[in-house]
């Protein structure tokens, strides 16, 4: 199976949830999406559903695994591989307190013939590609040759793909939050890893905001990754088919992706999921329209409340002055 990562929404915890997912995939039909990190864990001891549960809609779509024991990630790639996804991504790059204690995330990157273990025994079973996702270092350990060996040793595995976030990571005195900000984005070392290894394909990610920037690092590398931006203007993904995959140019139909997922919210509550987990993608839908604040503050006051329902989110909408579904 060959995907393409031309363009693709970042791995995000409590944000690349299905329903964000669904939601995101009305505005782009190519670009590949994936899964919030799940760790080896939850999906040997919890909720396999939970997990794994998907709508083809949201295709083409990754699974991100987070792990460091070559076994357990080899039989979950197994569940990954059944349930549907489309690639499984290894997570060699999350810096919080509770992934390092796990042992995975960016403190693997002190220990490359690990993670090419972990990698082997990944596609020795899997049906489709697995990759991987990084920094450029960890704490003091940043230069160059260091991203650049692991990469080397990493490839061993047969993995021909990595996404790097190109920063380093503290794992200690930086939040999460902070190490997405702190640390410096270094774009040309991604670049000069594209150059030491044209072989391999190489995704950017870190800090990318505009159509400007993405067209300049595509003349770099094979691929760009972006996160925060889109959940903070999901139109940002309406112009991904024709900007990034040259596909004909069409006008931006709000109202029919308002409408979209509107019909998703109601099969979804019937389903018994919650307002509040279907109106989170929904916060920055109205970026730069008139009343779009009251509207964010409507959902934010009464999602979370007992009972809510599909009206919460038609009472939301009237505060917006171009309410893109009145009739």
């Amino acid at each position: 199976m060959v995907l393409d990562r031309k363009f693709s929404v970042a791995p995000m915890l409590d944000w690349t949830t299905r329903h964000t997912r669904y939601f995101f995939r009305l505005f782009s039909q190519r670009m590949l999406q994936y899964t919030e990190m799940v760790t080896t864990g939850a999906l040997i001891h919890g909720d396999q559903s939970r997990f794994l549960t998907h709508r083809i809609e949201e295709y083409p779509l990754a699974i991100q695994l987070g792990g460091s024991n070559p076994a357990e990630l080899a039989y979950c790639t197994e569940l990954s591989n059944r349930a549907g996804f489309q690639e499984v991504n290894l997570n060699v790059g999350c810096p919080s307190d509770r992934v390092q204690s796990g042992m995975f995330g960016a403190c693997l990157m002190a220990k490359p013939s690990l993670v090419k273990d972990c990698v082997s025994q990944m596609i020795r079973v899997s049906d489709c590609p697995v990759t991987v996702k990084c920094r450029l270092g960890i704490d003091h350990q940043d230069n160059y040759e260091f991203v650049r060996d692991f990469i080397a040793t990493v490839a061993e595995s047969g993995c021909d793909s990595f996404t790097i976030h190109a920063r380093k990571a503290w794992l200690s005195g930086l939040s999460p939050k902070q190490n997405r900000d702190i640390p410096p984005l270094q774009y040309e070392r991604v670049y000069q890893l594209k150059d030491e290894f044209p072989e391999i394909e190489f995704i950017i990610n870190g800090g990318i905001k505009d159509y400007s920037s993405i067209k300049q690092h595509l003349e770099n590398v094979d691929g760009v990754m972006v996160g925060r931006e889109v959940f903070q203007n999901p139109a940002f993904l309406a112009d991904v088919d024709s900007t990034v995959y040259g596909a004909e140019p069409h006008a931006f139909d709000r109202a029919s992706i308002v409408e979209a997922y509107r019909q998703y919210m109601m099969e979804e509550l019937d389903n018994d999921i919650y307002l509040r987990h279907l109106c989170m993608p929904l916060m920055g839908l109205f970026q730069g329209i008139p009343g779009t604040k009251a509207f964010k503050r409507h959902l934010s006051e009464n999602m979370h409340k007992s009972g809510a329902g599909i009206s919460v989110f038609d009472d939301a909408l009237a505060y917006i002055i171009e309410n893109p579904i009145a009739a």
